[in-house]
């Protein structure tokens, strides 16, 4: 799916498939590979025919342009957001459009250079495996920018691949966090130079392919719905911060570019 944006920059989610690989590319490189609606409905589509395609083994993620994975989501639609009800239904819809990525039966990557912000580090957390450059970052720094939540499924997914305290630290101090300390912690398979990562992710996916697809699928699979089962409803925390002034001053701030006012109200 591509679609143009106003200033006439392409975001699209690009698919390649090279013998058994599914090369999957963001392409948004003006805006860092932040993520439009269309994007996110353009990889949604894409898990499902990979799912379908008994001949691809493995699937490798990756930002176009050589210097950000994901920057997060495209801020401007966040400015037609009037009510709480509205973020509910944002929250819902992203979890909807992740969700096929992370349940593809089959071993995935996260190739992360430069950044995975937000929805970035969302879409490289529901990947299998995570390999960056020394110098990327992550987080999710909406307490310093939007002032907006996640959903409970996507906090739930995150603590399970990071922890509860770096992911607090994420979002209550909103720290990006380093690739040195989250390959140590174990959230990054390796880290490599640049000009080396693309080969290693491909090294990697040969390797993946090589093993049992039924128990790679099995063995994910049931990971995924241990994470996910019974998880509380927080539409009312949700729709208290997308309702609030806060919110919409963060918006507001943030396409002017200016630092926000947080009031508490």
């Amino acid at each position: 799916m591509t679609e143009q944006n106003k200033v006439g920059n392409i975001a699209q989610v690009l698919l390649e498939i090279r013998s058994h690989v599914a090369h999957i590319t963001f392409d948004h490189v003006a805006a860092r590979n932040a993520m439009t609606v269309g994007m996110y409905q353009s990889l949604k589509s894409i898990c499902e025919d990979i799912a379908k395609n008994p001949k691809i083994r493995v699937a490798i993620l990756r930002g176009a342009g050589g210097k950000s994975f994901i920057s997060g989501s495209d801020i401007a639609q966040f400015a037609s957001f009037k009510q709480g009800q509205d973020g509910i239904r944002y929250e819902e819809g992203i979890d909807d459009y992740l969700g096929p990525l992370a349940t593809l039966p089959i071993p995935t990557i996260a190739v992360v250079d430069g950044m995975a912000v937000g929805g970035g580090l969302a879409i490289a957390s529901c990947c299998d495996f995570r390999i960056s450059t020394p110098e990327a970052k992550f987080g999710v720094p909406i307490a310093k920018t939007l002032g907006n939540c996640l959903s409970a499924g996507n906090v739930a997914w995150l603590v399970a691949h990071l922890g509860i305290n770096i992911v607090k630290r994420m979002l209550l101090l909103a720290e990006m966090i380093t690739a040195p300390e989250l390959l140590k912690q174990g959230y990054l398979l390796a880290t490599y130079e640049q000009e080396q990562l693309g080969q290693e992710a491909v090294n990697l996916a040969e390797r993946l392919s090589k093993l049992a697809p039924i128990t790679q699928k099995s063995s994910k699979l049931v990971l995924a719905r241990l994470i996910k089962n019974n998880l509380p409803d927080c539409s009312d925390l949700i729709s208290e911060t997308y309702g609030s002034n806060d919110f919409q001053n963060g918006v507001a701030s943030f396409l002017k570019g200016e630092l926000p006012i947080w009031t508490g109200s």
